[in-house]
């Protein structure tokens, strides 16, 4: 990959890689939870240093004292800079400010956006991942562009049922 990386092909190859998650009936920490997951198989896969929760440079709104944590970041070679990652169903203005802190620190910053969408754009230099999902009856489950099956025209094969032999 080349060191030189603005975040472009990155969030791209974030997004491809989201593209193949499926999930059914989650609540929205479950779906949260599996988008986390599969974005930690992506960077273990690209040979990346994963760390869920990790540290971020954004401080925690007061009373509250320290930094704020990222969902993931991801170390690369050296050369490479860092990647942090936010997973957010909503539209939230201290994820944007999170990740535009990120970004200034020098690491790549990507907001992966789940839900019905749509989604609007953060300002760059933060990238947006999304992956489309819907509600039904309070639970969560993908969106596919692709279409339902086809089935066949012919008509089911009833068959009588029959008793099997026993043999203790």
């Amino acid at each position: 990959m080349d060191t030189a990386d603005d975040g472009t092909s990155t969030a791209g190859s974030l997004g491809t890689w989201l593209e193949r998650l499926s999930f059914a009936d989650l609540t929205e920490a479950e779906a949260t939870t599996r988008i986390v997951d599969a974005i930690e198989e992506w960077a273990v896969a690209q040979q990346w240093r994963v760390y869920r929760r990790a540290p971020s440079v954004f401080p925690l709104p007061p009373p509250l004292r320290g930094n704020s944590v990222l969902d993931v970041a991801c170390a690369r070679p050296a050369g490479a800079a860092p990647i942090a990652i936010e997973v957010d169903r909503t539209d939230r203005q201290r994820t944007v400010d999170k990740l535009l802190a990120e970004a200034a620190a020098g690491r790549v910053a990507i907001w992966v956006r789940w839900g019905p969408g749509p989604f609007a754009p953060p300002p760059l230099p933060v990238h947006m991942v999304t992956r489309e999902a819907a509600r039904r009856s309070g639970k969560w489950h993908t969106v596919s562009e692709r279409p339902a099956p086809e089935h066949s025209g012919a008509a089911p094969v009833v068959v009588e049922a029959e008793e099997l032999p026993w043999e203790p």
